[in-house]
């Protein structure tokens, strides 16, 4: 067999390690191949923790390489997000052909995207991964969804049976995979849908399998211009972090940007709201508010912080509305709608568009796209945190590195919920 000649250079530490390691008659060559050997012969996977001699997280400033996946994906915001910190994604599932479009022209055409996530084989198709990230589907457990589900006598929460359940299929996924942390969002009413109970089902579901779950809401208003609140679920698998681990959510920024950063100084005029959209706004809005409601638009200007971007924007755009002088006002642009959720054109250089983010889709299904994602400077800072999560690990691990083995049978048998 034809020998492969493989070279590389290692750090200072790592040097020092090696020559202390080294057993007495024994070439670094001959100690490193054997390394190799063991690795394949127990069945090491490139991935994120392993059984080899140790690298200091200090070597990694802010970044770490680890693998993930991204379901329910959109339109890449998780992505964007844990690729900025030192992520891998090795698996894509997202059902709606618009986002897929988006997702393949913003991340390269080679992109496969699984589609219905109940539908793939998890054993076959599903790779080992280090963090498992997943927006799974708010409609159920929306403020605004219940309500519209309600007045239609649908049903909503886990008793959705289009979207309600697929919670259940991440824990299906989590089960077989057994990947060492979980990052969920999803809406802040999934804390109080059916008095609490949905999220009592959530929690303890994720405890059974062996994981302890911090949460916390998160309002993105600290890094876009937008008021929008969203829980956020962080999970480390019990058997590969210890107990001592203490996991603390990012503080925000201090001081936010304003709609003014990311309005657009030349606006075509179609995106302006028409004499008749305009006046049954307001007629709409006075009849509300005659009711004590709260129902209306929402007008703002350079200096402000939006309501929250819903994926209904592209109807009538009322919960953001820029003033314009004297005139009427207009909608956000689809370029806007996505600097407002923090698609900027700087992290689109970062993924090789160096005009900003491509737009290949039609204006309605672009608003659609931003109104149900997620921040991904949000993203990002939580992801600092898991990193730094990490790298803890790391230092209490004697043996604690970058390869994990096969994933190992938990200590007791878990029932499915």
């Amino acid at each position: 067999m034809q020998e492969r000649q493989v070279s590389f250079r290692l750090t200072e530490d790592l040097k020092t390690w090696l020559e202390t390691a080294i057993p007495s008659g024994v070439s670094q060559r001959q100690y490193m191949v054997s390394l190799l050997k063991a690795a394949r012969s127990a069945k090491l996977e490139p991935t994120l923790f392993d059984d080899l001699p140790r690298v200091s997280p200090s070597a990694l400033p802010g970044r770490m390489p680890f693998t993930f996946i991204d379901l329910f994906a959109g339109i890449g915001g998780f992505r964007i997000g844990l690729t900025r910190v030192g992520g891998r994604c090795v698996f894509t599932s997202e059902w709606n052909k618009y986002a897929q479009q988006t997702y393949r022209a913003w991340f390269g055409e080679h992109e496969r995207i699984n589609g219905d996530i109940t539908k793939v084989d998890i054993e076959r198709e599903i790779p080992p991964h280090d963090v498992l990230a997943a927006g799974f589907p708010c409609q159920p457990f929306s403020i605004a969804g219940v309500s519209k589900k309600n007045a239609l006598g649908r049903k909503h929460g886990f008793e959705d049976e289009t979207q309600g359940n697929l919670f259940f299929r991440i824990c299906d996924i989590v089960r077989a995979k057994r990947p060492p942390v979980l990052l969920l969002e999803n809406v802040k009413n999934l804390r109080s849908h059916d008095r609490g109970n949905t999220w009592r089902v959530i929690k303890e579901s994720l405890e059974r399998l062996e994981y302890r779950v911090f949460a916390q809401i998160i309002d993105a208003r600290s890094w876009v211009p937008q008021h929008r609140e969203r829980i956020f679920v962080v999970c480390f698998d019990r058997t590969v972090f210890p107990e001592g681990l203490e996991f603390l959510f990012p503080d925000p920024p201090s001081v936010g940007p304003r709609l003014g950063s990311i309005l657009e100084p030349r606006v075509d005029p179609k995106y302006t709201l028409t004499p008749h959209l305009w006046n049954y706004l307001q007629q709409y809005a006075a009849k509300h508010k005659a009711k004590g409601n709260g129902f209306g638009y929402g007008l703002v200007g350079p200096d402000d912080i939006t309501r929250t971007l819903s994926a209904r924007y592209y109807k009538d755009g009322s919960e953001v509305l820029v003033r314009c002088g004297r005139s009427r006002p207009r909608r956000l642009t689809p370029r806007e709608a996505a600097r407002l959720m923090g698609y900027t054109d700087e992290s689109a250089r970062d993924f090789g568009h160096a005009q900003g983010w491509p737009q290949v889709v039609s204006d309605c299904q672009a608003y659609r796209q931003f109104g149900n994602s997620v921040v991904p400077a949000v993203v990002e800072a939580i992801a600092n945190k898991i990193v730094g999560a990490m790298g803890w690990l790391l230092e209490q691990r004697s043996n604690g590195c970058m390869i994990k083995g096969r994933y190992r049978p938990l200590s007791r048998q878990l029932d499915p919920v």
